[in-house]
């Protein structure tokens, strides 16, 4: 659970929805909103901060920190490279190309 708290602040700030400097929600009131253990949220704000993302202020609060979009949009396409590897390998067990993948992809893209 807590990767997925920590995947939608990424996605968030990379999309320019969380700017730098943004106050984000207290661990308390981001668990009480999400239903979900102060705990699970600590460990995502941890996270989130030694990955660089945030900044936590004692008594202040947590914050978006600068963050560099370049970086951020490579390691998303490095996410996607390793999530497409392993789909060609899955597919091509089954006798699906890589071609197929692409004929699938941009079936999606047009629906």
């Amino acid at each position: 659970m807590y990767k997925q708290v920590t995947d939608q602040i990424k996605e968030a700030i990379a999309s320019g929805e969380l700017a730098p400097q943004d106050r984000l929600p207290s661990v308390r009131e981001l668990s009480e909103a999400l239903e979900v253990s102060a705990i699970t949220i600590k460990r995502a704000y941890l996270d989130l901060e030694t990955e660089g993302y945030i900044l936590t202020r004692a008594g202040l609060g947590s914050f978006v920190a600068v963050v560099d979009r370049e970086a951020l949009r490579q390691q998303k396409l490095d996410e996607l490279r390793a999530n497409l590897k392993r789909i060609l390998g899955t597919g091509s067990r089954f006798g699906i190309t890589p071609e197929d993948v692409i004929r699938l992809i941009r079936q999606i893209e047009e629906s």
